[in-house]
């Protein structure tokens, strides 16, 4: 196996790791306050972070839905 494609690997593990953690506590905080904006946002970062190899892609996408639930939340979901 190519060093480069090893090191694309651990990043974007290390990557679904950390967001996926975020996504899980987005999740269980939606479901404890029974706000389905946070839920569903947990999910879709729990699930972006299944999909997207790339680290940086998985990031960018992240950070995206990170704005949206914030937004939606700001505008009383």
């Amino acid at each position: 196996m190519d060093e480069n494609k090893m090191l694309f690997t651990a990043h974007s593990l290390v990557a679904s790791l950390i967001w996926g953690a975020v996504g899980m506590g987005f999740f269980v905080y939606g479901k404890k306050q029974q706000s389905m904006v946070p839920m569903f946002g947990g999910l879709f970062m729990i699930g972006v972070s299944y999909f997207i190899e790339s680290a940086l892609y998985m990031s960018l996408a992240e950070l995206g839905l990170l704005a949206g639930v914030y937004w939606l939340k700001k505008q009383g979901y």
